[in-house]
């Protein structure tokens, strides 16, 4: 018994020792509003938010839901994306990591502290086949209560964590770009008292401040998943330039777009519209486009990128990859652009991520302007200068202008 416990004193010493605390304190969050889309806003939101107080972001998990399934998947944040791209801009720790050699000493499970901007009553969280309905309060409380709902206690239950309190941070708020605010921060929760601030959802906005889309830049995609994109358009791809198109047509999309009326921004909209809507209000089009306006704009974007083709032959369009959350059109888009000799393909396996993967190669991308899905490729167009169109979007740009683009 005697060794035991000298081992055990021993094993405690040698994981001290072995890890470098950051003095600046941690930051950890519950990804809990939406799908993957949603989930990459708010990451880059957080990320921002943590490299302002100088704290490191627990790198969260992707939460996945699947049809039939009660519980969502917990899926681990490297299973998708590689975290030293993400060094170059600020500190990350991935979340085992974290709750293996951290916790148990910064943030030991008696003092473990949920920070919510105010009260945040019992919710019920529905499922409807493919999607979330939104939150039920069932009452008014003086909790956070963290773990109430789906995903909020999956998420913290697949880490182990209960929280003994609860902290109310309004009027704060997580707008970096007030220099203010952020000083309030330091000096409201510094990180000797509180090492680590962990919170009921992300502390930030939706969809992504304008400020913190270039962020993206440092989100690579993980081996595995760059691997899959590559092998898919090495053995099913021709040889050839290609577009990759985005069509979000799901039963719950429908519903959706019928709010575009009074919502003029709904979702992810200002990455064409704008912040402040100065280049114009959602229509219904560009939220659910017809089949006519899809094969209208494939087409002038191959007679465009064709005709650039007249210069450099390796731009003439051979194929058309199509990502869908339902209906990929693969038949009619097949038949319309027959006569332009297009092969018209999607993965044969759904995997949305190496979907977005392939879209964010492809020579030209055609999106939906709603999309947070097509959002995530724009903003990885972006950060090279990748070309990006939306259904529906008023081009007024002149033709020769537009060719230049591509």
């Amino acid at each position: 018994m005697a060794l035991l416990y000298v081992l055990s004193i021993l094993i405690v010493y040698l994981i001290q020792n072995s890890v470098s605390f950051d003095p600046s304190g941690y930051m950890v969050y519950c990804p809990c509003m939406g799908r993957f889309g949603n989930q990459a806003d708010h990451f880059l939101g957080s990320l921002a938010f943590a490299k302002a107080l100088n704290r490191t972001l627990v790198l969260p998990p992707w939460i996945e839901y699947r049809y039939g399934e009660r519980l969502p998947k917990i899926v681990p944040f490297s299973t998708y994306f590689t975290t030293a791209p993400l060094l170059e801009f600020h500190k990350v720790i991935p979340m085992k990591t974290f709750m293996d050699s951290i916790a148990p000493y910064e943030w030991p499970s008696k003092q473990r502290v949920v920070f919510c901007y105010m009260a945040r009553g019992k919710v019920l969280v529905v499922m409807y086949k493919s999607t979330l309905a939104s939150p039920l309060l069932l009452g008014d409380s003086k909790s956070c209560n963290a773990k109430e709902g789906n995903p909020f206690g999956a998420f913290w239950d697949s880490i182990q964590v209960d929280f003994v309190d609860s902290e109310f941070y309004g009027p704060l708020h997580h707008d970096v770009s007030n220099e203010d605010i952020v000083k309030k921060w330091k000096e409201i929760y510094p990180p000797d008292k509180w090492p680590v601030l962990a919170f009921t959802g992300a502390p930030a906005s939706f969809p992504v401040a304008d400020e913190n889309r270039h962020i993206h830049k440092h989100l690579v995609w993980s081996k595995d998943i760059e691997d899959k994109a590559k092998k898919f358009l090495s053995s099913r791809m021709p040889k050839g330039a290609f577009i990759g198109i985005h069509l979000r047509n799901g039963v719950d999309w429908v519903r959706a777009c019928k709010h575009i009326p009074e919502s003029p921004n709904l979702f992810a909209a200002p990455q064409c519209l704008g912040y402040r809507n100065e280049k114009g209000n959602a229509t219904a089009e560009m939220c659910l486009p017809s089949k006519e306006q899809i094969v209208k704009q494939l087409k002038k974007a191959i007679k465009n990128m064709n005709d650039l083709a007249k210069v450099d032959s390796h731009k003439t369009v051979r194929a058309v990859f199509v990502a869908s959350d339902n209906h990929h059109m693969i038949e009619e888009l097949r038949s319309a652009l027959h006569k332009l000799k297009v092969t018209v393909v999607k993965l044969n396996t759904p995997d949305p991520h190496v979907d977005l993967a392939i879209l964010g190669k492809s020579n030209v991308f055609i999106g939906n302007c709603i999309s947070s899905f097509s959002a995530f490729v724009k903003r990885e167009r972006d950060s090279r200068g990748a070309p990006s169109l939306f259904w529906g979007f008023p081009v007024t740009r002149s033709r020769a202008k537009y060719r230049d683009e591509l």
